[in-house]
């Protein structure tokens, strides 16, 4: 496959933390359709950094090729191009952070779905599904306040998923759920790419993430440089 016909595909990607000596570097990264990774490796090897490179929110310091559906960002970090940036991110990535960030005057329903609401899209049923399959159904009128932080979780995974994107980058989006419905939500997560979105997570969890059915995805490190790149 061209790199034009990927969902994302990167070349020479790198980042280097403000103040540290760390370096994290994406010498080729692709993400084709129906692919799903799951990033392992230790804490503070760069793995939530590469997900904030992927999902454009994160400044690359170095940068040969960022294309996401074929659409070059290389050179959109410069004033005019951010709003590009931003219309590219809205509609064809869905992010889970590691903690759910959800709007605090907002219920559950209104929270989940906000990203139709930005593109001015109505799926009621799709919300719907995934209110059910995540067990929020009772909870559709709670504010955040009023959640636990695993449901707060299970909010964030259904409203990342809510516009159907293309792209799936989720940060230990199962580290503060019971284990029955970190499997339930990791099977959720692998079930997305079957209709040709792909899926990028990062987790501690890499039994659980293999018996999914993700392919493992471990980072190489060296000194203080960390590298990633898919096959």
């Amino acid at each position: 496959m061209n790199p034009d016909q990927s969902l994302l595909f990167a070349e020479n990607l790198s980042w280097q933390a403000p103040g540290q000596n760390f370096t994290l570097e994406v010498p080729h990264f692709r993400l084709n359709p129906g692919d799903r990774y799951a990033v392992v490796g230790p804490s503070g090897c760069g793995k939530s950094s590469l997900l904030g490179l992927l999902s454009l929110s994160l400044r690359p310091d170095r940068v040969e090729v960022l294309d996401i559906m074929g659409s070059p960002t290389a050179s959109l970090w410069r004033v005019p191009g951010q709003g590009r940036l931003t219309a590219l991110r809205a509609r064809h990535i869905g992010f889970v952070p590691q903690m759910s960030a959800l709007l605090p005057f907002l219920n559950v329903e209104a929270n989940i779905h906000l990203p139709l609401d930005v593109m001015n899209i109505k799926n009621p049923h799709h919300i719907n599904d995934l209110i059910e399959c995540l067990g929020l159904v009772s909870l559709r009128t709670n504010r955040p306040a009023a959640l636990s932080v695993g449901q707060r979780q299970r909010v964030a995974i259904a409203r990342a998923l809510s516009h159907q994107p293309d792209i799936i980058l989720a940060d230990e989006p199962t580290a503060s759920l019971h284990p029955e419905q970190a499997t339930h939500v990791m099977t959720l997560l692998h079930q997305q790419a079957e209709r040709h979105a792909a899926v990028v997570m990062v987790t501690h969890d890499a039994e659980r993430a293999a018996a999914a059915g993700f392919t493992l995805l471990p980072v190489s490190m060296n000194g203080s440089t960390t590298q990633i790149a898919t096959a």
